[in-house]
């Protein structure tokens, strides 16, 4: 898969200590292994001169304090709360000034983000995911992606995932509904 790096976006999802290193509160190895391919995938994209965006799932202590339904802390417990060590992305992913970093409080990180904006001021078409949780924050930013007619193509062997079985879940359902499915060696930024 040939992309052209000026109107391609890598998108690394939620690749922060709370869900990738083994002291996080919601940490898992899967999303631990998807560390060094995401770093891989960021250095191509960076050598390409395409765009490269990361996102943070980041919390103010009170988000759900009045939520009807909508209630993460009720889910997952007290995670990547904001201003929290948890809540960086892990030093091995080191951003540029050039690169975009949202800030996002829900799973999709189009919702009330500047995301969709800064990708349209900069003739983004085609977006590159990777990163964590795949079943999660991973297939709703690209279901959201796709639904904004933007081409998601996420990486199979840079998502982590709790289980295998929620990987191959969720990339099924991305593939079948709304995107693209392919390794980072069949990428190419050409």
């Amino acid at each position: 898969m040939q992309l052209d790096p000026d109107s391609t976006a890598v998108v690394v999802v939620d690749m922060q200590n709370g869900f990738c290193h083994p002291e996080g509160s919601l940490y898992a190895p899967g999303s631990e292994a998807a560390i060094e391919p995401c770093v891989d995938l960021v250095d191509r994209a960076r050598e390409a001169g395409a765009t490269v965006v990361f996102t943070r799932d980041v919390h103010p202590p009170e988000q759900f304090e009045d939520a009807h339904y909508y209630d993460e802390f009720e889910r997952w417990g007290e995670h990547v709360l904001e201003d929290s060590w948890e809540a960086e992305l892990v030093e091995e992913l080191d951003p540029d000034d050039a690169d975009l970093i949202v800030e996002k409080h829900t799973y999709d990180a189009f919702y009330q983000t500047e995301l969709e904006g800064w990708l349209n001021a900069r003739g983004i078409d085609d977006l590159v995911i990777a990163g964590t949780l795949a079943n999660v924050c991973v297939l709703h930013t690209a279901s959201s992606a796709g639904l904004r007619d933007y081409r998601p193509i996420l990486l199979e062997d840079a998502t982590g995932a709790i289980e295998d079985d929620h990987r191959e879940y969720a990339l099924e359902h991305a593939e079948f509904l709304f995107g693209e499915v392919t390794t980072r060696e069949d990428t190419e930024f050409a």
